[in-house]
């Protein structure tokens, strides 16, 4: 167990220069003939965190200024985790289908390429984190120590979608359709997540169902986003979430990493 938990982190250690290298070029590429290049990795988040604020702030009536904040403050603290969350799992999971030229390569460390893509979600996740904290300026909300949260559940979100990534990457190439799976599942898990809605003020008579809710990882993320933006909270003041959500987090990365190796061999013969 401890030789698989520690396997990966001396894997990255070893390639640290190509995978940053890779994820650099990942970034650059992506959106590459196309005339804003990179602007579109940004214009499509920022659009959609504008149709939701419209909707929610003229159409519905989430009733976060009974909270005190602002709904688009509300809104952005919670959704920028998911974009990272969603970003990073689609394209972790088709990895090993777009490098597919390097799964071929005998002598490449393939266990590297899902990080590579989360890395590139990341540099984007880091934009709109900075994004955020200029946006909660503007409102009168300045910088303080429980920003430094951050980093906690911007590291949260990274080892979750890496443990889940090693599954889903290996699956999805004798699987394809598990990238439409995946879609879907991300468009409902949006609204299983407390983004657009106060969840406090939602299942405040439905406590069961809280808790149920409470089993997706990302409602422990996007509510310590928010604990660090908004609540101004720890993440050590409610320690059993946090011990759940680790436990989760490592028995994923152990089924993910089980799940890569056993099929890893049959890689490139399908590729």
């Amino acid at each position: 167990m401890l030789k698989t938990i520690f396997s990966l982190p001396v894997d990255l250690y070893k390639n640290r220069r190509l995978v940053l290298k890779l994820a650099k070029n990942d970034f650059k590429t992506r959106y590459a003939g196309s005339y804003l290049g990179i602007i579109w990795a940004f214009i499509q988040p920022i659009v959609t965190i504008l149709v939701y604020w419209f909707v929610f702030s003229v159409g519905f009536k989430p009733g976060t200024e009974e909270m005190g904040v602002p709904f688009v403050l509300y809104l952005v603290a919670g959704i920028v985790p998911w974009f990272f969350f969603q970003d990073s799992l689609i394209g972790g999971t088709n990895a090993l289908l777009e490098y597919n030229y390097l799964v071929k390569k005998v002598v490449f460390n393939i266990s590297v390429l899902p990080i590579v893509k989360i890395i590139s979600a990341l540099f984007v996740h880091g934009f709109f984190v900075i994004f955020t904290v200029i946006l909660f300026t503007c409102y009168g909300r300045f910088p303080d120590v429980y920003y430094l949260q951050i980093i906690y559940y911007s590291a949260c979100t990274f080892l979750l979608v890496l443990g889940l990534c090693y599954a889903t990457c290996a699956v999805v190439v004798f699987f394809r359709d598990l990238t439409q799976i995946i879609n879907i599942g991300l468009q409902v898990g949006i609204w299983l997540t407390p983004i657009m809605w106060v969840a406090e003020k939602a299942l405040k008579s439905h406590p069961v169902l809280q808790k149920v809710l409470q089993l997706n990882p990302m409602y422990y993320i996007v509510s310590g986003y928010r604990d660090a933006f908004v609540m101004k909270s720890w993440f050590w003041e409610r320690p059993s979430w946090t011990i759940y959500f680790w436990v989760f987090v490592v028995l994923c990365f152990l089924l993910g990493n089980w799940v890569f190796k056993r099929l890893r061999v049959h890689f490139a013969d399908v590729l």
